[in-house]
């Protein structure tokens, strides 16, 4: 299939099409290092939770093993973004937690995405803008749901 150049308006079947694919080359395009990337997701996730989160649930919510986001929460811990503390339901479970470092770390990674997507965006209207960041914000909030529901489901 080829792809359609931008300044032509795509069939609405063909727009639908390339919503994963964009997706995907969104993330891949992302203006920080793999590093950064993983971090950001990892404290987004924990920041996000509805309640406390393990590194079980981290693995689970990322999509990655386990072994993968123990990794990646023990170099956070190791760089003061996260620490482990005992849960206040279950005081034999380990859950994680931000840091103010960790606090301060995410506002600094919204900051530079907010940076990159004016820049992106420097040809859009302010209304455009807004409309994209508002359906994306939506789109995420719905995919959340969504997955949850699925997840839920399952069990």
């Amino acid at each position: 299939m080829s792809s359609a150049s931008f300044s032509e308006q795509p069939s609405d079947d063909l727009a639908l099409d390339q919503i994963g694919p964009a997706l995907s080359r969104l993330r891949r395009r992302a203006p920080v290092s793999s590093k950064d990337l993983s971090r950001n997701l990892v404290l987004n996730v924990i920041a996000d939770a509805p309640g406390e989160m393990t590194v079980g649930g981290l693995a689970a919510e990322m999509g990655v093993a386990q072994p993968v986001a123990s990794r990646t929460v023990a170099a956070c811990t190791a760089d003061g973004l996260l620490r482990r503390v005992a849960s206040r339901s279950d005081g034999r479970r380990t859950v994680l937690e931000l840091t103010e470092r960790g606090e301060a770390e995410r506002d600094r990674f919204a900051a530079e995405q907010r940076r990159a997507f004016q820049e992106i965006t420097a040809a859009w209207s302010p209304e455009e803008r807004i409309q994209f960041a508002r359906l994306l914000t939506r789109y995420e909030a719905d995919a959340t749901a969504w997955s949850r529901k699925q997840a839920a489901d399952r069990d």
